[in-house]
Parts: C-alpha cells; structure tokens; sequence
C-alpha cells in the first residue's frame, strides 16, 4: 500500500481553477515550466503511445494569434460579439500551453482512450500549475474546435486537436468559490 499524502488530497479536495483573465505577469520561466510539464506528462496512457504533445504560447505570441483569430472569424462570417470571445484569451494572455491530442494508429488503443490521455494532461497540467502556486485555467474556445484556424495558426496536422489551452501565470485575484457536484446526485454504488 502507497503512504498517505494527507497534503496532496487536501489540495484535490480544495483545488480551483482561476480564471485566464484575472492572470497577470510574471509567468513561469521555462525551468519552473519545464517541471510542470513533467508532471503533466506523468499521466495515464495505455499503450505509451503519448498521444499527445506540448506547443507553449509565449506572450508575443499572443497578439498574433488574437489577430489570426479575428482574420479566421470574418472569412466564416462570424458575428464580431463571437470572434472577439475567441480572441479574448489571446488578447488577455501572458502564457498559455496548448495541449494537443495526437491520435496514433494502434490496433490497441482506441481513439476514445488516446483522447481521454490528452485530457487527463491538461488536467494534470493544471494542475501542477496550481499546486506550484500558480493561478491556471483550462479553456478551448471556437478557434480550437476549428480545424482551419487550427492548421494555420499553429501549424496542427489533420490527425491533431487542441484538447486545451492551459492558461498560466500569476493570480492577479482570487475568484469566489463556486458550487460543487452534489455527491448525492452524481454517485451511484454497486455492491452486488
């Protein structure tokens, strides 16, 4: 049997996301980044196929992905109130770290499976962002469920996805708790 780590599940039990807006400078440096991505690596995959990979947006990058955002909107025909929550995140950003899902051919391994291994990266990714002190946020958003926007802007094959962009830096303001899963609702247990 594993010991305890009484403080690791604390931090599960009261861990929250803070949200990418209210994130300001300083960000991590790429040696304190680099540990979260190890961890983040850590995560379960069947097959140790690592479906999945690591592009990190640094702030100058931002304002360029803002502007392929708003470029891509308007070609679809997008109304502006839409494109500009796609950009908001670019607009606001100091780090993000997009997580892409890459799906591998394997007579083993479902898709479904690989998928689940990218989300379970960002969440580790988040994370570790948190329990380092960071305030993080998970977020997607329409540019990243557009293949197009996707390829162009940040270079994605067609066998890719973003499964998130995990947002990074420093917690300019801690958000209010919000309301949990009733366990009662949600739980269903199997004795026999």
């Amino acid at each position: 049997m594993l010991s305890p780590n009484p403080a690791a599940l604390e931090f599960l039990l009261s861990r929250r996301s803070r949200p990418a807006k209210t994130l300001q400078a300083p960000a991590p440096s790429k040696e304190e980044l680099t540990q979260l991505l190890t961890a983040a690596a850590r995560t379960p995959d069947h097959g140790k196929l690592e479906p999945w990979r690591f592009i990190v947006i640094e702030q100058p990058a931002m304002a360029r992905l803002a502007e392929t955002v708003t470029a891509r909107g308007e070609d679809m025909g997008m109304d502006p109130e839409k494109i500009a929550k796609g950009r908001a995140q670019f607009d606001t950003g100091i780090l993000a770290i997009a997580v892409i899902e890459v799906q591998k051919p394997s007579d083993k391994i479902p898709a479904i499976e690989q998928t689940y291994s990218a989300g379970a990266v960002c969440l580790a990714l988040l994370n570790a962002a948190l329990a380092a002190g960071w305030g993080a946020n998970w977020l997607s958003g329409w540019p990243s469920h557009d293949p197009v926007w996707r390829q162009t802007a940040l270079g994605l094959a067609e066998n890719e996805r973003i499964a998130g962009l995990v947002h990074i830096a420093t917690e300019g303001a801690t958000p209010p708790e919000r309301p949990r899963p009733n366990l009662e609702e949600v739980v269903t247990w199997v004795s026999t």
